[in-house]
């Protein structure tokens, strides 16, 4: 059985090393704080103090970190991955980064004997938590093939779109999907307390009809309650909705949809909420609607 290397054990990156512990994996850790880790190091991962370690235990190194400056950085500085690693080693970042950036970490890799797929995922802490998480992956298929059993376990659905990058270029597209579906479970509960109706209930009705989904369901009832937890950081999401503006203007096209929310997005970071979740949408439409 191959060893497992995952670097970045935050939110979605802890709950995927405990699948893949508890499938009898070896999985050697390494992430910039060690406290971070403990519960998977109470469960038997392998704690590395740096890269350099990692990279000789392991066969497959998991990569999920937040920004592409962070991608580039782990992978091409002059002590990354890339550039320490040997033939035969089998990188898979699951962070959400730019297709050029994806593209060019893969004919890096290939350069060295390596591979690099991009393997965004969807499904926020509680479809890492519940080994439920959709992938995209782009990259080599014979190698994609070859590791489908491991990404099988902490996933719910995988699909495989072709060249490296195409991963990065299906996540963008889903994250169009939800900035739409975050606007509307915003105005719709905005609306309800607005005219009075009580809107628990009305996110009961549409959570069991055609207004339905993801994001209704799971971060309508958070937002209602006020809980700002992140299941996905602001930053984090306001990060991949302008690689998606960008990537989008290079083919000339343009979203206005996304520019709206991308909009409300920027300017929840500038009042300070970055690290909160997602479904705080709801706060700077209740703002709107005051002023």
């Amino acid at each position: 059985m191959k060893k497992i290397g995952f670097i970045g054990i935050g939110i979605m990156g802890g709950p995927i090393v405990q699948h893949l512990l508890k499938n009898n994996y070896e999985v050697y850790g390494y992430t910039r704080t060690k406290q971070k880790a403990t519960k998977q190091l109470e469960q038997g991962m392998h704690w590395c103090e740096n890269k350099e370690i990692l990279l000789a235990k392991a066969d497959i190194i998991f990569t999920m970190v937040g920004f592409p400056s962070e991608v580039e950085e782990l992978y091409l500085a002059s002590d990354g991955l890339l550039a320490q690693t040997s033939p035969g080693k089998i990188f898979i970042d699951l962070t959400t980064s730019t297709p050029a950036l994806a593209s060019r970490l893969a004919q890096i890799a290939r350069e060295k004997g390596c591979f690099c797929l991009d393997a965004p995922v969807t499904g926020g802490d509680l479809g890492a938590k519940n080994g439920t998480l959709a992938m995209m992956v782009g990259g080599d298929a014979e190698i994609y093939e070859q590791i489908t059993p491991i990404l099988q376990i902490f996933t719910g659905i995988i699909a495989h779109f072709g060249v490296a990058g195409n991963g990065q270029h299906a996540k963008m597209a889903n994250q169009l999907a939800i900035a739409g579906n975050l606007l509307g479970m915003a105005e719709s509960l905005s609306y309800a307390q607005t005219v009075g109706i009580n809107p628990q209930k009305i996110l009961d009705i549409m959570a069991s009809g055609s207004a339905s989904s993801w994001q209704l369901v799971n971060n309508g009832p958070k937002a209602l309650a006020g809980d700002l937890n992140p299941g996905f950081f602001i930053k984090h999401f306001s990060k991949d909705l302008h690689i998606a503006l960008e990537t989008a203007a290079s083919f000339g096209q343009t979203f206005e949809g996304l520019e709206l929310v991308l909009g409300y997005y920027d300017a929840l970071i500038a009042d300070g909420y970055g690290d909160s979740g997602t479904q705080a949408l709801l706060q700077k439409i209740k703002e709107k609607k005051q002023n």
